[in-house]
């Protein structure tokens, strides 16, 4: 999901402009420190696959941004995705966005969305980029990323680690937790981004509940996060998943040797009528998103985190108020 719009922002911002990055001046963001130039943030530094340091004999050696460690993330990589955002944010999907004040001023807390509109997932990066314009690009902020962006694309999966992705592991989240930083997740993963149509506007999380033991274990608030729009910058019209696994059994490959964990047939462009988890351009519809009250639970702890009923309830909780919240977001 991720990946996608790395892509088209890297392109948006290099192959159109190949001077360098284009000023933030153009669209001015609020409260927001200045671009570095342009000379001290060489291109081929940001579409490196690997980083360099330095060992303890004084030599160096070259290794993957593998999502594996929280000292990856980089401001002013961050702060060369601003300009596309704001212009995606502003003009293209024209975001409203209310109910910043529920997310606490410091601390840690598991921000847990709904994912929506296919790969491109574009409320999420609108997220990203109100988030970046209230709070700046130095507080600390990670975000889970499926592993499989690794092995579909090195290079892509690279770029979003500098924008605060770690591979979605309970130790990376623990970890990042523990730093006492926010952690974004959204456990639906591909079946929630690729949920039918008629779907849109459901919470689905595809039973996952992984969240709920990490919150208990880890004794931090849930801030829910919903939107509606994204999921209608693409028409899901089925997911046909077990039928693409029966014609791989025959003999059909997966697309880039990788389970794409869904097969959806929707309706998007460029393509009309496409397959599979393929990239596409959304639509310019408009997207509203809402920061949801945090949700504090009455117990905590390894013992809680073990108690499947407590989990279940949890997990009912959440869902159930992100349900409400959404049901009032399309409503009005």
């Amino acid at each position: 999901m991720v990946c996608y719009w790395l892509l088209v922002v890297c392109y948006w911002l290099f192959a159109t402009n190949p001077q360098g990055p284009i000023p933030t001046s153009r669209f001015p963001i609020p409260n927001s420190p200045s671009p570095i130039p342009h000379s001290q943030f060489p291109i081929p530094n940001i579409f490196k696959v690997t980083k360099t340091t330095n060992k303890k004999d004084g030599k160096s050696s070259d290794y993957p941004f593998d999502g594996l460690s929280l000292d990856d993330r980089n401001p002013d990589f961050i702060k060369l995705m601003l300009p596309l955002w704001e212009w995606l944010y502003r003009y293209y999907f024209r975001v409203q966005s209310d109910g910043w004040q529920n997310i606490p001023a410091s601390g840690k807390m598991l921000i847990v969305g709904s994912h929506n509109g296919g790969i491109a997932t574009p409320d999420m990066f609108m997220f990203l980029y109100e988030w970046f314009r209230r709070y700046g690009t130095e507080r600390l902020a990670y975000g889970l990323m499926h592993p499989t962006v690794w092995k579909v694309s090195p290079d892509l999966a690279s770029m979003a680690v500098q924008c605060g992705a770690v591979k979605a592991h309970p130790k990376m989240a623990i970890a990042a937790l523990r730093k006492n930083a926010p952690v974004l997740v959204y456990p639906g993963g591909a079946q929630d981004t690729f949920r039918p149509y008629h779907l849109r506007h459901k919470i689905y999380f595809a039973g996952r509940q992984g969240f709920i033991k990490l919150a208990l274990r880890e004794e931090v608030p849930i801030v829910p996060i919903i939107s509606t729009g994204s999921h209608d910058t693409l028409m899901v019209l089925g997911d046909f998943y077990e039928q693409a696994k029966q014609l791989h059994s025959l003999g059909m490959p997966w697309l880039l040797g990788v389970d794409p964990v869904v097969f959806p047939i929707y309706l998007g462009l460029p393509w009309g009528v496409s397959f599979g988890p393929l990239p596409h351009l959304p639509l310019p519809v408009q997207i509203r998103t809402r920061v949801c009250a945090p949700i504090v639970f009455e117990r905590y702890g390894a013992e809680a985190a073990r108690d499947r009923n407590y989990v279940d309830a949890c997990f009912d909780r959440v869902t159930t108020e992100m349900q409400l919240e959404l049901d009032r977001l399309v409503g009005n």
